[in-house]
């Protein structure tokens, strides 16, 4: 398997995970934060109650699930499971709450439906929030190995290879240790250029009732 194999699988799957949590997450709070529904207490209590637990309490579970959709030794098998957690959601409606009410009664007034509301005037108020959750998301998704759903070589990713050549001894440590400053400055730029985003976002983006 060539090396460039790893490198694609860790970017598209890093991307993938992370642009479809944080999709997914914020499109999820917007209800639960700004709507008035039967069982809106009981998910949000959900939602809080299954940050508690490490996510590998769920391993066996999601192991079976992804058997069972034929999804082993796929992409989905590791994606799916990073868009579904609950961070996400906690910290979107977590922002979302802080969004004046009367915001969203104008958006209503001058005709824009809930879809339009939440893409024209909600995801850039709450940029801070999807910009932080982008910068966790990447961080774990990019470090993990994946080895738990994923057997095939060429399905493999960086983090993988990586212990594959430290196991090689101390003649491939030049090589493992490359590898490492790779693993290492991707995240890195990440969290630098978003960092700076967020600063600004914050120091502009306030709104007061």
């Amino acid at each position: 398997v060539p090396f460039s194999r790893y490198i694609f699988n860790t970017v598209f799957i890093t991307l993938a995970a992370t642009v479809g949590h944080v999709l997914i997450a914020s499109m999820a709070a917007f209800p639960l934060a700004k709507h008035v529904f039967p069982g809106k207490n009981i998910l949000n209590a959900m939602i809080l109650l299954s940050l508690m637990f490490v996510p590998a309490v769920a391993d066996v579970a999601n192991y079976i699930t992804m058997a069972g959709l034929g999804w082993i030794d796929t992409y989905f098998a590791v994606i799916v499971p990073f868009i579904g957690t609950s961070l996400g959601i906690f910290l979107m409606r977590n922002y979302m709450t802080t969004i004046p009410d009367s915001l969203l009664d104008s958006s209503k007034i001058d005709g824009s439906g809930d879809l339009r509301t939440f893409w024209t005037i909600i995801m850039p108020i709450v940029k801070p929030a999807w910009l932080t959750l982008t910068i966790i998301m990447f961080q774990t998704v990019w470090g993990q190995p994946h080895t738990l759903y994923i057997y095939r070589e060429e399905m493999k990713t960086l983090p993988y290879a990586l212990s594959q050549i430290v196991a090689g001894g101390i003649i491939r440590a030049g090589a493992g240790q490359a590898v490492g400053v790779m693993m290492m400055i991707v995240p890195a730029t990440v969290f630098v250029i978003n960092q700076a985003k967020i600063l600004e976002t914050m120091a502009t983006s306030g709104i007061k009732e």
